[in-house]
């Protein structure tokens, strides 16, 4: 007799606890913990070899967690991959589909591969769709990076799945491209469908609805982007040159002077000025009172980025592991 099928909680896409994953004696993901709200865009970031694609393959049930439990649209990821795998849309890092079908074959193939009616139709309004026409008749192979990933995500959402893992889809790929793509993605969300995507970009992690952030295995933070600032507790200062005469290798050794001053934890150039955060807002107003009156830097308050937030993050996280 088959074991219960597990109830989801209600508007959750994704619900995972405690999951598990090695490969040899490497743990790849860590007791990890999730959940998808439906219909919501919920970005999943984190340096190379984080977890996250091996996460994803357990979602949609190419992988069988090593411990842990979960759902994915209601059925248990150990279980009932079958299923899952029905109702998803994976798009992989690297292009997927026939280089040297056309745009329309590779679409139409796909069409009847999943039982699409009209295969024909369905394939002109995905060309349609996602602004492909006039490129029906092109060799898929032949494409740009951009144009490759508005085949693959036209492919991934033919047979009309509810819920999209993107895998990086857009790295590689130049800015107007991914704006392009984003403003695609919205669109599909608006329509009712659930999209997971990861990405390295933190632009594109601010268009999320809500964040998960993953590093050796292991979930650090997740949660809107503004709570997901607001929780890291840095308090941030721009340090900026008023003279124009200082150079980069004058911003360099300042660098190196702030950066290993008690109170200050993370110290980012950019061009003629300084991102200074810590968490101790008293001590890092103690460490920078010297520069303050210098008359030829600026010192300014300033929100932090989910940009310092990962950074510190991340080296938070490798502290941990020594």
């Amino acid at each position: 007799m088959s074991a219960a099928r597990a109830e989801p909680a209600a508007g959750i896409a994704i619900e995972v606890e405690g999951l598990r994953k090695t490969f040899g004696d490497h743990v790849v993901v860590d007791d990890l913990t999730m959940r998808v709200p439906r219909g919501e865009i919920y970005g999943f970031l984190g340096p190379n070899g984080s977890g996250k694609t091996t996460t994803i393959r357990m979602l949609c049930g190419l992988l069988t967690p090593d411990a842990g439990r979960g759902t994915c649209l209601g059925y248990d990821i150990r279980t009932e991959a079958r299923e899952i795998r029905a109702k998803v849309g994976y798009m992989t890092q690297r292009f997927s589909l026939y280089a040297d079908l056309s745009v329309r074959e590779n679409l139409e193939f796909v069409a009847r591969l999943y039982g699409v009616p009209a295969p024909e139709k369905a394939a002109q309004a995905a060309l349609e769709r996602l602004g492909l026409e006039g490129r029906g008749r092109q060799l898929a192979g032949e494409l740009s990076g951009g144009w490759k990933q508005r085949l693959a995500l036209g492919a991934c959402i033919l047979p009309a799945p509810e819920l999209l893992l993107l895998d990086e889809p857009t790295a590689g790929v130049d800015p107007q491209a991914r704006r392009e793509f984003w403003a695609e993605i919205h669109a599909l969300a608006a329509e009712g469908l659930t999209v997971l995507v990861s990405t390295h970009y933190m632009d594109e992690a601010e268009r999320c609805h809500e964040i998960a952030y993953i590093a050796y295995g292991h979930l650090l933070a997740q949660g809107p982007v503004a709570q997901v600032i607001a929780a890291s507790g840095l308090t941030t200062v721009t340090l900026e040159a008023r003279d124009a005469s200082i150079g980069a290798p004058a911003m360099a050794a300042l660098t190196r002077e702030i950066e290993v001053r008690p109170g200050i934890d993370m110290v980012a150039p950019f061009g003629t000025r300084l991102h200074i955060s810590g968490r101790d807002p008293a001590a890092l107003e103690a460490a920078l009172a010297p520069y303050r009156s210098r008359p030829d830097l600026m010192l300014t308050a300033d929100a932090p980025t989910l940009e310092d937030v990962f950074i510190d993050l991340m080296r938070r996280s490798k502290d941990a592991r020594k």
